[in-house]
């Protein structure tokens, strides 16, 4: 048997622990200068008391009471029962998905009433644009390159020469050279800015700029979503024209293809709505890797582990919202069977 005292200015208790059976009784009483204003004994018997000791409104003397919680684990307060999904929290890539939502209407609403941060804009365009050109151009001209090989020799067993042009000219504007592009800049200018705005949200720059009365979307965002939008667009046109050019210059050097004959063959099959449907498709795919990337980075936790994870995530789905809308706007623009080909043949 174990007793101990313990005492205060307003309130003395002792608790004792008795031992019976292999069984631990605790058994507590409560003391104080008044006797009949508190003496009462307690006895917990698995349960979880609650004591609260108050002094009286009219002597000033103390009084005590307990409470019998009962295991309570769900934190509801006393009388009131849990309310249906109180406790629910909806997954993380649902809540990532509507914040992606929200912050394109956002970016929307801002643009058409002028809330541009023009300095901003200038800055990741010029970053967006002339830096990415580079690696742009490289990877269209070995695209073309590549795609050259598999497909004019087989064209030149057949005696279809005249259908080289025609075929690179419509397979790199309608296909070849959005989607190349749109991947460079995703993996390039997507990841960057999915790692900058998480950094910048786990280090909460983004609540210090609205304690100083910016508004992190006019600030952050839609500078990043305008230069998408606009640069890539233009780098699939370079990329387009350079993509055309290596590939008449292996076909002319390897397969003896006249460069005359592919150029001749390209404009003839070549279209106004072609590069047209280019530069809608390039505009949806920058909005759709600026977005993302901004949405991922906003919505980061966790710290670097967080930052690693937003980053790796916003890549991947950029390039599947790639995928998807490609193919989406394809069935849209080139419904039916096409008789473009028929021009250069």
């Amino acid at each position: 048997m174990q007793t101990t005292s313990y005492s205060h200015p307003l309130f003395c208790f002792s608790c004792r622990n008795i031992s019976t059976n292999g069984k631990t009784k605790c058994s507590v009483k409560f003391g104080a200068p008044y006797p009949s204003q508190l003496d009462r004994k307690c006895e917990f018997n698995g349960k979880l008391n609650r004591l609260f000791v108050l002094p009286n409104a009219s002597d000033s003397h103390p009084s005590a009471s307990t409470v019998d919680d009962e295991m309570n684990t769900n934190h509801a307060p006393n009388g009131m029962s849990p309310t249906f999904l109180s406790n629910w929290s909806p997954p993380r890539y649902l809540w990532r998905g509507l914040s992606v939502l929200i912050l394109a209407g956002q970016v929307i609403v801002k643009t058409i009433k002028g809330k541009i941060h023009w300095r901003n804009t200038l800055q990741q365009l010029e970053r967006v644009g002339p830096r990415s050109v580079g690696v742009c151009l490289l990877t269209s001209a070995f695209v073309g390159m590549a795609f050259t090989i598999q497909f004019v020799r087989e064209f030149t067993r057949l005696g279809l020469n005249r259908s080289v042009g025609g075929v690179l000219a419509l397979a790199f504007s309608r296909e070849l050279s959005p989607v190349v592009t749109a991947i460079v800049v995703a993996g390039r200018i997507g990841s960057a800015f999915a790692a900058e705005l998480g950094t910048m949200q786990v280090s909460e720059q983004t609540d210090t700029l609205r304690v100083l009365g910016s508004d992190p979307v006019d600030y952050l965002v839609t500078p990043r979503v305008l230069a998408t939008c606009i640069a890539l667009p233009l780098l699939t046109l370079l990329c387009f024209t350079l993509g055309m050019a290596s590939s008449a210059l292996l076909a002319d050097g390897v397969y003896g293809v006249s460069i005359n004959i592919i150029l001749d063959s390209a404009q003839r099959s070549l279209r106004s709505w072609d590069i047209i449907s280019a530069m809608i498709k390039s505009q949806v795919f920058g909005a759709i890797i600026s977005i993302v990337s901004c949405a991922w980075g906003v919505t980061t936790l966790g710290g670097a582990k967080g930052v690693g994870e937003s980053t790796t995530s916003a890549v991947v789905i950029s390039l599947v919202g790639i995928f998807i809308a490609d193919f989406a706007l394809s069935y849209i623009f080139f419904q039916g069977a096409g008789d473009q080909l028929k021009n250069c043949i």
